[in-house]
This record gives structure tokens, sequence and C-alpha cells, in this order.
């Protein structure tokens, strides 16, 4: 019987202790975000997304970030202080889940307006939203199909 509760406090353990990690924690454990993570690495966002939170973060996927032009790519990760305004960009300094989502804007990080969307799925300035958000301590992460670029 000790076995039993043993296994069952540590699969209970396991399955909480994976929602128990920051936006940016929880994006490196994921795996699909590699050139993303680096990026705010880069523009030294890390403290930003560690924050207590709430925090939505649309972040793009790796494959988000091939649809760049090459050049395009490396001229902003080059560039820490435009690499911080993209990124920033991607942040909601609050909590938007699908389920709450509602068409409108809310105010970026960076200081432009994102424009949310819900006809035909969920969209970001027209940028689909894809899979299902991923939930950690501080937020929730929308996975972008592309990189949002502020306008201006």
């Amino acid at each position: 019987m000790n076995k039993l509760f043993a296994l069952t406090f540590l699969a209970f353990s396991l399955a909480n202790h994976a929602n128990a990690d920051t936006l940016l924690e929880t994006a490196q454990q994921d795996g699909n975000f590699k050139t993303f993570v680096k990026a705010v690495k880069s523009a030294g966002l890390e403290e930003t997304l560690n924050e207590k939170g709430p925090i939505t973060l649309f972040a793009p996927n790796d494959a988000a970030f091939a649809k760049l032009p090459k050049a395009k790519l490396n001229a902003l990760m080059a560039n820490p202080a435009e690499l911080k305004k993209v990124l920033s960009y991607h942040i909601y300094p609050g909590k938007v889940t699908q389920a709450d989502v509602s068409a409108g804007k809310i105010k970026s990080l960076e200081g432009a307006d994102l424009k949310l969307s819900v006809t035909d799925g969920v969209k970001v300035d027209n940028v689909k939203v894809v899979g299902d958000e991923i939930n950690a301590d501080n937020g929730v992460i929308h996975t972008m199909s592309a990189v949002l670029i502020p306008k201006g």
C-alpha cells in the first residue's frame, strides 16, 4: 500500500510540477520555441517572462521564425534594441485565455495595440493562433503561426 501511495504522490507531484514554471521555463521545456527563447535572452527579456504575472505571451514557434527571411532574422537577432521592441509586442501584461478571448484591441508591453479577432479561429493582427494554449504559473502562452511585427 505504501508503494501505491508513493507512486500516486509522485505522479501527482510531477503533474503539478509541469504547470509550476514561469513562461520562459515553460517555453524552454516545450521544445518548439528554441528561436524565441534565444531571442528573449538576446533582448534581455528573461526577467520580464519570469515575473509574477499574469502575462499573456503570443509566442512564435520555430516554424514561425523560419518564415522570416534569413537576412531579416539575422539583422533582428544582431540588434538587441529592435529585437526587444519586436518581442515586447508579443507580450500582454494581463491574462487572456482561449476561453475568454474576444474581438478587440489590447495594449502590448511594447505600447502598440494588438488586434484580436475570433472569426475563423483566434487571430492576433490577422496571424493565426495554433494549437492549445500552454499554461504556466505566471500566465499563458498562445503559439503564433508567424512573428508579429509592430508597425512603425
